[in-house]
């Protein structure tokens, strides 16, 4: 990296000011001189954080055209028109320009008569761009939606990999990378494929929204989940027609938006469906309808939402876990960005584990991809589960995932976990009553030997009289009733967290078996520690939501500053690894890889081989050099 004379302190107040603004918010103007300073930046804000500011202010003072690069038709509009009300001169080139126009824009273009432009990713291609950007020489290139550049984000788009070599045309440009979510290890592949150096800075900031009244609620029926979300929007929104603000419903499938939206119809919303499968026409009726405050309730699939800016939603209530913590706090990010009081519901049921499992072996392009890409989207889904499972604030431990510490809260006060912490502890079992109860699961599990799915493994331990049982001889097994003191709800709930914990695992496509793995089995052998906290007994009412057990297992969701320092150490060794070896970070280990080692910290290569992710070809090329990582942060400690 290469520095450039430090920015101007009245230069950045004058063009802040010409942009509308009188205040830099938190984290801004850091962001701003770090990459008019040093010339390269990855910012990681989520949505509606101000991320815009962060090019559209060099852009006044940087001499020349300034380029933007997004995937999104709406945010371009949108922020040129407002640009343009502010007489700073800017463009977008989309598909959605007729030819005649885009030739209007080209020829100013070429002139250097905008002050920024902003380009759909898939127009970099086109040989009268790159020659018009070439003469212009962009002292700017920056990049939004930065995140779909990783083939292991939540959001790939495969027209964003041809970015890195567009870059190394201006090697004279500063370059901003923007994204609202990122891990470490798809920040690390972002700098990989942007041909960015592993020590360009990151700025990590604004994902504190206080005004977010979260919860997670498991439920075991389809009337459950009714009661759940209509409870929520009368808290949210009160009556139908009251005037009150907007609501989100994120459904998994088109059928699920389809029914619920049509349900919420007949009990008095004002109620539009929104997904792919609708024609377009339609879709952008509905979101017009959703932008003029004509539609009191949008039901849809994460199709919905890029670009809405509406202040007012009052609610974000998902039907069932998205794919990941990154989806999930982009679109719960969607309600109260007017600051005031908004809730954000997460249902989870029984078979949304399968579920999850099934869609992410059907989404994957390629036999390339297969047992590692798989893996890595399924890490990510059961990150997102762990959070539900809380035990701390919500908030702090979405704070800490994202990496930004800084803004942690020390308990927010008002989500269900803080809630729950400030009336009555749970009385909780005795370690030793945990681990018992935890291997008698896990050996349900293993009796089961990858034949039946979870539910037969609940029925199993609570003796339930099943012609499968009965069949297969499981009956008369020493498991058989062993935990018949517990309901069947209760015990889908403890397996659930078992699998969390990477104790037990799904396969066999849309009718998906469960098997124990490597580490569950060390578990049900005693040659492992049970560290899990188990269900509540009760169940809480639906407006108070379900009551969560603390989770004492560190993950990078809640680690210790311990954890977290010798996390960071195995994230530079593998960033290092991956470009001696010029491939992707997650091809050397995952995130979930990497926090399962901290968690253990393995002395040897028996121990190493117990962690998740860590077969016996990754521990014979990097074991080595993982043990001493830990072995080196392990005296450091002391």
């Amino acid at each position: 990296m290469r520095d450039f004379p430090p920015p101007d302190r009245d230069a950045l107040l004058k063009a802040l000011h010409q942009l509308g603004f009188d205040d830099f918010r938190v984290g801004q103007r850091e962001a701003i001189e770090t990459l008019l300073r040093v010339g390269r930046l990855l910012l990681v804000a989520p949505t509606g954080g101000g991320k815009s500011l962060t090019y559209q202010l060099p852009s006044l003072l940087l001499p020349g055209t300034c380029v933007v690069i997004s995937p999104l038709i709406s945010l371009m509009h949108d922020q040129v028109t407002a640009l343009e009300q502010r007489g700073i001169a800017a463009t977008f080139l989309a598909s959605t320009l007729d030819g005649s126009e885009i030739g209007r824009r080209m020829s100013a273009l070429a002139t250097g008569h905008y002050r920024l432009v902003y380009l759909a990713p898939e127009r970099l291609q086109l040989g009268s761009i790159r020659s018009i950007l070439q003469q212009l020489s962009p002292p700017l290139i920056a990049i939004d939606e930065a995140h779909c550049i990783s083939e292991w984000g939540h959001d790939f788009r495969r027209e964003y990999l041809e970015i890195g070599t567009f870059l190394k045309d201006f090697p004279r440009a500063r370059v901003l990378a923007c994204t609202a979510t990122a891990t470490p290890i798809v920040r690390d592949e972002i700098l990989a494929r942007l041909g960015l150096a592993p020590d360009t800075p990151q700025h990590v900031h604004g994902f504190a929204r206080p005004n977010l009244v979260l919860r997670a609620a498991e439920i075991s029926s389809a009337s459950e989940r009714r009661t759940q979300v209509d409870a929520a929007l009368r808290e949210a929104l009160g009556s139908a027609g009251s005037a009150r603000g907007t609501a989100i419903v994120y459904g998994p499938t088109r059928r699920s938006v389809e029914e619920e939206a049509s349900r919420l119809s007949e009990r008095g919303w004002r109620a539009g469906a929104y997904h792919a499968g609708l024609e377009a026409e339609e879709r952008e009726a509905t979101q017009r309808s959703f932008q003029r405050g004509e539609l009191e309730v949008v039901v849809a699939t994460n199709a919905f939402g890029m670009g809405i800016d509406r202040a007012d939603v009052r609610a974000v209530i998902h039907l069932g876990p998205p794919g990941s913590m990154e989806a999930y706090y982009q679109e719960v990010g969607r309600a109260g960005r007017d600051g005031k009081t908004a809730y954000g519901l997460l249902l989870v049921a029984p078979r949304d584990l399968a579920v999850r499992r099934h869609l992410i072996e059907q989404s994957r392009d390629s036999e390339a991809a297969s047992a590692g890409w798989v893996e890595h989207k399924w890490g990510l889904f059961l990150e997102l589960l762990r959070w539900a499972e809380g035990g701390s604030c919500r908030h702090d431990a979405i704070l800490r995932y994202f990496g930004d510490e800084a803004e942690t809260l020390s308990g927010c006060g008002h989500c269900d976990v803080c809630a729950q912490l400030a009336t009555a502890e749970e009385s909780e079992a005795t370690p030793e009553e945990v681990t018992l109860i935890v291997r008698k699961a896990l050996s349900a599990v293993a009796r089961i030997r990858g034949r039946f799915g979870i539910q037969l493994a609940a029925r199993l331990l609570r003796g339930v009289d099943d012609p499968r049982l009965h069949s297969t001889g499981l009956d008369r097994t020493p498991t058989f009733g062993t935990l018949k003191e517990f309901s069947d709800d209760w015990l889908l709930r403890l397996l659930r967290r078992c699998v969390v914990a990477g104790w037990v695992d799904f396969q066999g496509g849309d009718r998906p078996v469960v098997v124990l793995t490597a580490s569950g089995r060390s578990v049900m052998r005693s040659e492992r520690t049970v560290r899990l906290a188990l269900p509540p007994r009760k169940r809480v009412a639906a407006r108070d939501t379900t009551a969560i057990a603390k989770s004492k297992r560190p993950t990078s969701v809640a680690a210790s500053p311990e954890d977290a320092e010798l996390f960071e150490a195995l994230r530079a060794f593998r960033m290092e690894q991956a470009k001696r070896e010029n491939v992707a970070p997650y091809m050397i280990a995952s995130d979930r890889t990497l926090w399962g080692i901290c968690e253990q910290r393995p002395t040897s290569e028996s121990e190493l081989l117990l962690v998740s992710g860590i077969g016996p070809s990754k521990a014979e090329r990097y074991g080595e050099q993982l043990l001493a990582v830990v072995s080196e942060h392990t005296r450091s400690d002391h």
